[in-house]
């Protein structure tokens, strides 16, 4: 028997879930989707209410969203790798949940923009956050099982994306606008619950770097540039944000001078992905392990750039949309192997600012191909444009092939 109980123990150190961390910060993560989803619809309609569906006004919802990510990544990074992370992600919680009560206080004397507040205050605070998370991910999580707790969290992150949208917009028309908010300040402070329950932060966290703010920043750029597997994880980045943002805005295009169907079928194309990004996430998590992470972050590349190509190439609604749902099943292997890449060949100290770093490559390029992407249709048509983007995510598998041969837990 007491052989018995200690193989039980390692059976659960074994375990992705059996760690103490992984599950604090999956059900911190559960209570901020729900939150962000419930608030992102919410303020959606309401802003299309307010404006009579002005589409400048709702574009500023995704100013507020985006525009953080440029403005504080580098810096919330490189805060994450001076601050205690624990300590800072509850902070950045609470602060959330904190600002709003000021938004409802403006929103009660009239000013019904202060829901564009709601939504930059928490994208500015989750660029302090997120880093601290993925340091604790390096610090907490043993190496053999970096990739599983990965896969988890993206397939937490796929549930969402199927039931988020439905949620929030029950909330919202059950509810209205003040409510919707509230259960998203409501969210963040069980978030911050859930994380008080992780382990403590180490004593040294926090206390060990006297340098200027400047030279922190540039030893981070020194760091990335100075190492193989990040430059070329940062091609990546690029080249993955590149070919997503040339067909994001124009899938309604496709789907209806394309495939010469009414625009009501664009919802089955979008049901189709996010059921196979689920899937895809289940399926990464139970073989996580097994494939290296460059060669999951390539297939997943190659595949999507492919199921891209034969999307564009298709005349048929229903190859197109087998086409959607290959592009969605493989999609997760392309965050868990960038993820998991990442954490493993960056020293812990660097953790923050590497993400500071290579998260606006991936959605500067991206927005960069939103916004070009109209005027590209009209050049060029739908197809040229879906060739594009899909020979452009295959040169970034084209950079991580000389990874193919990195030993596990290798830093360059």
């Amino acid at each position: 028997m007491l052989y018995d109980g200690r193989k039980s123990r390692r059976e659960r150190s074994d375990s992705v879930l059996g760690n103490r961390f992984v599950k604090m910060i999956l059900l911190s993560a559960l209570f901020l989707q729900f939150g962000i989803w419930v608030r992102n619809i919410a303020v959606l309609f309401y802003v299309k209410k307010m404006t009579n569906d002005d589409a400048f006004a709702v574009s500023l919802i995704s100013v507020a969203e985006f525009a953080p990510i440029f403005l504080f990544a580098m810096i919330g990074g490189t805060f994450a790798d001076r601050w205690r992370p624990k300590i800072t992600m509850v902070w950045c919680d609470l602060l959330s949940a904190g600002s709003i009560v000021a938004v409802l206080l403006a929103m009660e004397y009239g000013s019904w923009r202060a829901v564009f507040f709601v939504t930059m205050v928490s994208a500015i605070l989750s660029q302090f956050s997120q880093p601290s998370g993925l340091k604790l991910f390096k610090q907490h999580v043993p190496e053999h099982l970096l990739q599983k707790g990965m896969s988890g969290y993206q397939t937490l992150i796929s549930v969402f994306m199927i039931f988020g949208p439905t949620v929030g917009t029950f909330v919202y028309q059950s509810y209205g606008i003040e409510t919707s908010i509230g259960v998203m300040g409501f969210a963040f402070l069980l978030s911050a619950a859930a994380l008080a329950f992780m382990p403590r932060d180490r004593q040294d966290e926090g206390a060990r770097r006297q340098a200027h703010i400047r030279e922190d920043l540039k030893a981070g750029f020194r760091y990335v540039r100075s190492n193989r597997v990040l430059r070329r994880l940062g091609g990546s980045f690029v080249a993955v944000g590149l070919g997503l943002g040339l067909i994001q805005p124009t899938a309604v295009f496709l789907i209806t001078e394309r495939l010469g169907k009414p625009e009501a079928y664009l919802q089955w194309f979008l049901l189709a992905n996010g059921a196979a990004i689920l899937i895809g996430g289940a399926l990464a998590m139970s073989f996580s392990g097994k494939l290296p992470a460059q060669k999951l972050l390539a297939f997943g590349i190659a595949a999507n750039g492919l199921a891209i190509i034969a999307m564009g190439l298709a005349t048929n609604y229903w190859i197109a949309l087998v086409c959607q749902f290959i592009a969605g099943l493989v999609f997760p292997c392309i965050n868990i192997g960038l993820g998991t890449l990442m954490l493993r060949n960056t020293d812990q100290s660097y953790v923050g600012r590497v993400n500071g770093i290579l998260n606006p490559l991936f959605t500067g390029s991206m927005v960069l191909t939103m916004m070009l992407s109209g005027v590209l249709k009209n050049v060029f048509s739908l197809v040229p444009l879906y060739m594009l983007a899909g020979f452009g995510m295959l040169v970034g598998v084209l950079l991580l092939v000389p990874l193919f041969q990195l030993k596990e837990g290798y830093q360059a």
